[in-house]
C-alpha cells in the first residue's frame, strides 16, 4: 500500500478519510449517492449522476481505491467533528487528482445538501492545498466550476483569493455530462509560490 497520501487529515471542524471500503459500508454511501430527497440538487452541477444501484457505489469506490493504489488520485470522505451539527456523519467527499507530468493537482469536492453554507469546502480545499504543495511537491492546484453554479463559484473565489491564486479562464465545452450535453467551466488556480 502507498503512503504518498494521507489516510486521514483534520481541520478545525473536520475529519477526512480515505474513501475506501474500510472506511464506509457500501449500503450506507449508496443511500446518501442514490435518489434520495436533495440529490438532484446536489448533482446538477456535478458530472455524475445519482447511483442507480449498489453496484455503482461499489464500482465507484473501487475506482476510488485503485486511483489511490496508483498514486493519481486521493480520495476522501468529509465529516464534522465532534460539536458540529451532524458530526461524524457523511457530509460529502473531496478528492485530490493528480497530473504528475503537468505537477498539478485539481480539487474535487461533493457536500450533501444540509452541510452547504457552513465553509467547509474552504476548508478542506486549505488541507488539500498544503497536502498538494508542502507533502506532495506540487506546482500549481487548479479547481473548476460549471458556468452557472454560484454557490461553487462564491466558496471556490473566497478561498483561492485567500490563498493568492485567481480566476485563469473560461473553459468552453469543458465537459460532458452523463447526459451528453456539455457545459462550460471557469478555472481558478494557485501556484506553490503564490500560496
Amino acid at each position: 500500500m502507498t503512503d504518498l497520501f494521507p489516510e486521514r487529515l483534520e481541520t478545525d471542524r473536520l475529519v477526512l478519510e480515505r474513501l475506501c471500503r474500510e472506511n464506509v459500508d457500501i449500503i450506507d454511501w449508496y443511500r446518501l449517492c442514490s435518489h434520495r430527497e436533495a440529490i438532484e440538487e446536489e448533482t446538477k452541477y456535478l458530472t455524475w449522476d445519482p447511483h442507480a444501484t449498489p453496484k455503482a457505489t461499489l464500482d465507484f469506490v473501487t475506482d476510488c481505491e485503485e486511483a489511490w493504489e496508483d498514486d493519481s488520485r486521493g480520495t476522501y470522505v468529509v465529516r464534522p467533528k465532534s460539536g458540529e451539527d451532524g458530526a461524524g456523519e457523511f457530509a460529502g467527499n473531496t478528492g485530490l487528482t493528480i497530473d504528475w507530468e503537468k505537477q498539478t493537482g485539481t480539487l474535487g469536492i461533493w457536500l450533501r445538501k444540509r452541510f452547504w453554507g457552513r465553509g467547509y469546502s474552504g476548508e478542506r480545499a486549505a488541507a488539500l492545498v498544503e497536502l498538494a504543495f508542502d507533502r506532495l511537491d506540487l506546482e500549481l492546484v487548479s479547481v473548476t466550476h460549471e458556468a452557472g453554479n454560484e454557490k461553487s463559484r462564491r466558496a471556490i473565489e473566497k478561498y483561492v483569493e485567500r490563498f493568492g491564486g485567481q480566476h485563469d479562464i473560461l473553459i468552453r465545452n469543458a465537459g460532458t455530462r452523463p447526459d451528453g450535453t456539455t457545459y462550460d467551466s471557469h478555472r481558478y488556480s494557485i501556484t506553490r509560490e503564490q500560496w
